[in-house]
């Protein structure tokens, strides 16, 4: 037998019910969920970071190890010219192994300068990296922190996070398929998570925007679903608010009497 619109109605009333409380929950967490996932982030890069100095350190190391050999390579070969200077036969073989001996002396003072400026470079990665891991390292820090208190308020909540999660299953299961999917839009794309709303002082109680008087009569008969024509919110119910009258002022004999 199908259900009558206020049946339907007060369905998807209790399902938003529920999905407020939970909300409330998550609303304790606060943004803890999204901090750490930021700091999380934030870490991951900041370790690739500091790889990729310690990479560059590498290298330059490797860099200056090279140079090293190739001044020794030189200094050989200098000693060999040298020794063979000794028994040249004229003056153009002499002259042919000191300009050998002159560019291989260029060659090492080539290599000591990029000695220094590699040198010079770890000098500035190191202080790079210090700061990164530096950095890191309170991160992590941060991190811990949060994930510490976001544990605690799971564990405070969780037993009723998990009632809740099946009361609202349940309830779910009672929405026919076509409002339950409506629901699942509005509420995703509501900031307040508000997919079903009464009517508040002639106004929707989700976007605030004026109901006009024969949509509220629409609504208080409950003879089909009534969309908030602003916000596309379903309105479930008409609030009345009741008027208190105020008390007439007593007068005053002395007035009474003019």
């Amino acid at each position: 037998m199908e259900k009558t619109v206020a049946e339907k109605l007060e369905a998807l009333q209790k399902l938003q019910a529920i999905d407020s409380e939970l909300d409330a929950i998550k609303t304790l967490r606060g943004d803890l969920p999204d901090e750490i996932q930021d700091l999380e982030d934030e870490i991951v890069g900041l370790e690739t970071r500091v790889e990729k100095h310690k990479t560059a350190i590498d290298n330059k190391k490797e860099e200056i190890s090279n140079r090293q050999n190739a001044i020794k390579e030189s200094k050989a070969l200098i000693e060999k010219y040298e020794q063979q200077q000794n028994n040249v036969r004229n003056n153009r073989e002499y002259d042919a192994l000191t300009k050998e001996v002159e560019l291989q002396n260029l060659e090492i003072q080539i290599s000591e300068k990029r000695i220094r400026q590699y040198q010079g470079d770890i000098e500035q990665i190191n202080e790079s990296l210090e700061k990164a891991t530096e950095i890191v390292n309170e991160r992590q820090k941060d991190l811990d922190v949060n994930k510490s208190e976001l544990t605690s308020l799971e564990t405070e909540s969780m037993e009723q996070e998990e009632k809740l999660m099946k009361k609202r299953d349940r309830a779910y299961k009672t929405v026919e398929t076509r409002l339950a999917t409506a629901y699942s839009r509005i509420r995703g794309n509501a900031r307040n998570g508000l997919a079903v709303v009464n009517i508040k002082r002639h106004a929707c109680g989700g976007c605030f925007h004026t109901v006009p008087p024969q949509r509220q009569a629409d609504v208080n008969s409950k003879k089909k679903i009534i969309v908030c024509e602003n916000c596309g919110r379903i309105f479930a119910d008409v609030e009345i608010v009741e008027v208190v009258e105020k008390p007439k002022r007593r007068t005053s004999r002395k007035k009474a009497a003019k």
